[in-house]
């Protein structure tokens, strides 16, 4: 392993597979500004800022190094919060936290700092402003607890207007490109992603299926958002791991006219960033998920394979009937539809030694009207109680085809088919079919209870969120409402405002 840690190059084949990110600054490079919070990715407290080579340019983004093998990080430039300054001057996001009295314990200060570094950075060499909704989405995987969320957002807001004697931008750093340049060429020339050791790197599907033909008991890693918690929060020891965070084919986002192929590998803010303004819908449900550090490791091949029904991925891909390309270590390949791949609770249709490589949307289902739907606690860094991800074909003011796939409603993600079939050829604004499919609703699901929500308030706002989707499917304005329901906050966001239930 060979990375560039703050301003020190560093090569080390000693670690475990698993050794984390977190426990590499604190524990072998004595670098103690980055915390330990949770452990799982939820506080931010151990946010670390990470810079990487894309088409000749450094880039810079967060992720949660509790959660991160350091190994992952090979290549790239590692930067903690104690190398933000720069010849006895603050980075601007370390003055205008300092200015703002925005620190309070401390604890989860330096988090706050290096995520409101990368927005900075971020914006800096792309000259845009910076201004609320940028700064809450940059710091909403970082949990304050002194509740001091007013002076950081102050802090954010006003970096651009600070005047330190700062150096430069970490991306206009020519020495670090050059260092990573070089790193990335001896990495290409020295590792043909077969060996046997126990972290791999393989960069394309060949080296994919030689790495686990040599190590066939190695375990597959992408963002390992989920993964990683077997490690830190059961205690369970990995031997082997297969990173395909690399590999050139399932990294990609391909449009061929007929179809929109997302690669299994393809990020959270892979995606939100393509769909922006192409599909904002998807890019809208996109933000909901977890947090800016969490979307920048975790994929949509991780989502789908772990086939947890609270997921937030699955239902949109079954909205969209997509097909996924699976391939076996032995090479061969074969697609299945994502309506066949749940089986029951957390089982699928993944063969021993097979891995999704990517997944097919057809362009003509996503220029439909489709609208997405997730009721949560919060609105970032959350669970769905339930989701809803609608698609409607229309032809003739009559719809020609429903697709309501829901989240958090059963063992797997699922289908309310029978209240498609009753809003299947009526006209658009039929209040009779909607009220039809609303009772079937009724009758097919038997949502679950637990500590999120009853079943009940699961059935229930599965009905009103129908409703909903049908209402914007005719241009009108779901009536809303803002307040507190008991001692929660019920957030529901789809392509509308934000509206409290």
């Amino acid at each position: 392993m060979k990375l560039l840690l703050n301003d020190e190059l560093i090569e080390d084949n000693t670690l475990a597979s698993d050794y984390t990110a977190l426990r590499y600054l604190r524990e072998k490079r004595g670098l103690m500004g980055t915390k330990e919070g949770c452990a799982s990715g939820d506080c931010g407290a151990c946010t670390l800022l990470v810079g990487a080579l894309e088409e000749g340019e450094l880039r810079y983004t967060t992720l949660n190094s509790c959660i991160t093998p350091i190994q992952s990080l090979a290549g790239k430039h590692l930067v903690s919060v104690e190398y933000l300054s720069q010849q006895n001057a603050l980075h601007p996001a370390q003055q205008a936290v300092v200015e703002c009295h925005g620190s309070q314990c401390g604890f989860c200060t330096p988090g706050f700092v290096l995520s409101l570094a990368s927005l900075y950075e971020e914006r800096q060499s792309t000259q845009q402003s910076i201004d609320r909704e940028s700064v809450c989405d940059a710091i909403s995987g970082n949990l304050c607890r002194c509740t001091g969320y007013r002076p950081i957002i102050d802090a954010g807001l006003s970096m651009t207007q600070v005047e330190p004697d700062y150096v430069a931008l970490l991306s206009q750093n020519h020495k670090v490109k050059q260092t990573l340049s070089e790193l990335e060429s001896s990495a290409s020339l020295a590792d043909d992603g077969s060996k046997s050791r126990n972290y791999v790197q393989p960069q394309n599907l060949a080296q994919l299926i030689a790495a686990k033909k040599a190590c066939p008991d190695g375990v597959l890693i992408a963002g390992g958002t989920d993964l990683m918690l077997e490690n830190t929060q059961r205690y369970h020891d990995f031997d082997d791991l297969i990173d395909l965070s690399q590999v050139t084919e399932m990294t990609t986002i391909q449009d061929d006219g007929q179809y929109l192929t997302l690669g299994a590998s393809v990020t959270y803010a892979d995606l939100e960033t393509y769909c922006q303004d192409k599909y904002p819908h998807i890019s809208g449900l996109l933000s909901r998920i977890a947090s800016r550090q969490i979307r920048n490791r975790g994929t949509l091949g991780g989502n789908v394979a772990n086939a947890s029904p609270i997921a937030d991925i699955p239902p949109l891909l079954l909205a969209f009937d997509a097909d996924m390309q699976l391939l076996n270590v032995d090479g061969t390949t074969r697609t299945v539809s994502i309506n066949d791949f749940y089986q029951g609770y957390k089982q699928t249709l993944l063969a021993t030694d097979e891995w999704i490589v990517s997944f097919s949307v057809s362009l003509e289902k996503l220029a439909q009207c489709h609208r997405f739907y997730k009721v949560s606690k919060r609105m970032e860094d959350d669970i769905s109680s339930v989701m809803l991800a609608a698609r409607f074909a229309i032809e003739d003011d009559k719809i020609t085809e429903v697709r309501l796939a829901f989240g958090g409603m059963a063992g797997t993600p699922i289908r309310a088919v029978n209240a498609e079939q009753a809003l299947t050829q009526v006209s658009v604004n039929d209040e009779q079919a909607l009220q039809r499919a609303i009772e079937k609703i009724r009758a097919e699901l038997h949502p679950m209870s637990d500590v999120r929500a009853s079943s009940r308030y699961r059935l229930d706002m599965a009905c009103n969120l129908i409703r909903k989707a049908w209402l914007a499917l005719n241009n009108q304005e779901a009536v809303t409402f803002s307040g507190h329901a008991v001692s929660d906050t019920l957030l529901i966001t789809g392509n509308e405002e934000t509206n409290h239930a």
